[in-house]
């Protein structure tokens, strides 16, 4: 899943690599390292401009972290609905007309993910709740460029306020994820499973896939979908549903971060710093 991400980069720097045509310097957030659900986040987009004519227009928007389906009757579902699965999201009520012409890409620094031992993941894997989490993980490009997320974005419209209320209207977004990889990360120990430990290189111990550390993962896109994925002219769901393979193996790195992260009110740089071994020992 993906319930924490890190997004530092500068609105700047992001409409240079997203190619951005249109973004408002007011709406401007400051870098988040723990980026929570309900939080407000970056999203691109490619929309026709309000009064302008019907092209799409690359688009850097500040929305809320937390799909609220267009038929709600209140956004208190918000939270729960950080993630969408992309093997469903097609035939979800919540989610499949955002998936046919409202889809967006959430770029990050990478994501948080929390290790667990193997009974806790075994009860999680039965979709029943999981125990304390454990060891947090930072999983992040290998290369250092940005990670962006396949994500999908909804209006929802607030019928206890008048039209012209500035919160009248909500625009929420998800994050679609997978199965987790089973391939290897990038500077994965190598040999038999053994106690996690160092972050980085080839003599590291600790997660050598992603599916060590989590059965799912939020879905990175790289760059030659962007695209086909952000083109709201495409709106074959099963057209659509080619896109959403994983990339390739090798292209994350996975490494032990300060379990400060755990607490959402913690932020800053020091939060995605590698560790030289992890503060919780998980087994792998």
């Amino acid at each position: 899943m993906c319930g924490r991400y890190a997004a530092s980069r500068s609105p700047e720097d992001l409409a240079t690599i997203f190619d951005i045509e249109r973004w408002e310097p007011s709406e401007a957030l400051p870098a988040d390292w723990n980026v929570a659900p309900t939080k407000e986040v970056y999203v691109v987009l490619d929309r026709p401009l309000k009064g302008g004519g019907p092209e799409p227009v690359r688009q850097l928007r500040v929305l809320r972290w937390g799909l609220v389906p267009s038929w709600a009757k209140s956004p208190e579902s918000a939270a729960k609905m950080i993630n969408a699965r992309s093997e469903t999201v097609h035939e979800r009520a919540s989610y499949r007309r955002a998936f046919a012409a409202r889809r967006c890409l959430l770029p990050a620094d990478g994501y948080y993910e929390w290790a667990t031992g193997g009974e806790e993941r075994a009860e999680e894997e039965k979709g029943k709740r999981k125990r304390q989490r454990k060891q947090p993980y930072f999983v992040t490009p290998a290369d250092g460029s940005v990670m962006a997320l396949a994500g999908l974005y909804e209006f929802w419209r607030d019928s206890t306020l008048p039209e012209d209320h500035p919160r009248a209207w909500w625009v929420t977004c998800t994050v679609l994820t997978t199965d987790a990889e089973d391939t290897p990360l990038a500077d994965a120990p190598q040999g038999e499973p053994q106690p996690a430990g160092p972050a980085v290189g080839a003599a590291a111990k600790g997660p050598r896939s992603l599916a060590d550390i989590h059965p799912r993962m939020p879905l990175m896109l790289l760059p030659d979908r962007w695209d086909a994925w952000l083109d709201p002219s495409r709106t074959d769901p099963e057209d659509i549903r080619e896109l959403l393979a994983p990339p390739p193996p090798g292209t994350v790195r996975a490494y032990p971060v300060t379990t400060d992260v755990s607490n959402v009110r913690n932020n800053g740089p020091e939060l995605v710093a590698a560790l030289p071994a992890p503060e919780e020992e998980t087994l792998f």
